[in-house]
């Protein structure tokens, strides 16, 4: 692939497999298009999907699968621990190699157009490809979420960039926008107390004064009877992994409670991994090109 562009859609699916199979197939079964992870969450109930592919043909494959998401997942009926106001929550697109974000703008605005004409599925535009401040932030677009979306959209600066104010009966809305490369990373708690590790997410994202590129809500995780942090890291070159790990293990001896994991959703840029493995180990004068596996994939 000469052009590669990445697309990282969040489905409203984590449970039922035979959906979550339907869905993913039409990243299967383009040329030039590539899935690299598929990350599935029953306490989330969410589907990530990660792929790559030219920009024509992976428009073709994330309309697909917006369509068969639309199809198989009932929205009122959903439920969930993680916020989303549609089927498809938001379909991010990412410029990776030989493609600028202005293509993954123009890109974004043609996905979503196709995403309306085709499924009558109403479309905001977020990120670098929103039309007005307001828009930039997924989390100021989801506010309300799937149930309280239909009164949001009689105001005036909520009508969709693409559709009427009106939600799809059983798809909601959907985001669709143009950004860089985010990680999805989450701090497991060991406690059951969903307000504390709320308490905890509120300190650390920035829209409370707490990580400057850093997203947090605090989540149940109900079959292990433990918390999350659950957290958007918008730049990990400006924020590093471990230290919103490192400021949630802080905040969480506060209230007598320890870290017992983390994870990341989706895939991670090897600078990240690099950048937290030099933290933890004290390397001195450390840094990717001293990996084996970059130095081979040059």
């Amino acid at each position: 692939m000469k052009k590669i562009i990445e697309t990282v859609p969040n489905f409203s699916e984590g449970r039922d497999r035979n959906n979550i199979e339907r869905i993913i197939l039409p990243f299967k079964g383009h040329d030039n298009v590539k899935l690299l992870d598929v990350h599935t969450d029953a306490d989330h109930n969410r589907m990530v999907v990660t792929a790559v592919g030219e920009p024509e043909a992976l428009k073709h494959a994330v309309i697909e699968a917006v369509g068969v998401a639309v199809k198989v997942i009932d929205m009122p009926a959903h439920r969930g621990e993680h916020p989303r106001m549609g089927a498809v929550d938001v379909v991010p697109l990412i410029p990776i190699k030989n493609a600028t974000m202005e293509e993954a703008i123009t890109l974004s605005k043609e996905v979503a157009r196709e995403i309306w004409e085709t499924y009558h599925l109403p479309v905001f535009l977020y990120e670098e490809s929103a039309s007005t401040p307001i828009r930039k932030n997924l989390a100021d677009i989801r506010k309300g979420q799937f149930e309280g979306m239909p009164e949001k959209l009689k105001s005036s600066e909520w009508k969709p960039d693409f559709g009427e104010r009106e939600i799809h009966p059983t798809a909601g809305v959907v985001a669709v926008g143009a950004r860089m490369p985010l990680i999805a990373f989450n701090v497991n708690l060991d406690t059951n107390n969903l307000e504390i590790a709320r308490a905890i997410a509120k300190t650390v994202r920035y829209s409370s004064g707490g990580l400057k590129y850093c997203k947090a809500i605090g989540i149940a995780l109900k079959e292990r009877n433990i918390t999350q942090v659950s957290m958007n890291m918008t730049d990990y070159t400006q924020t590093p992994l471990h230290q919103a790990l490192e400021l949630v293990r802080t905040e969480a001896k506060r209230y007598g409670v320890n870290v017992v994991g983390s994870e990341i959703v989706g895939l991670v840029p090897m600078a990240a991994l690099v950048d937290s493995a030099a933290y933890y180990m004290g390397f001195e004068d450390f840094n990717i090109e001293k990996v084996l596996e970059a130095k081979m994939m040059e």
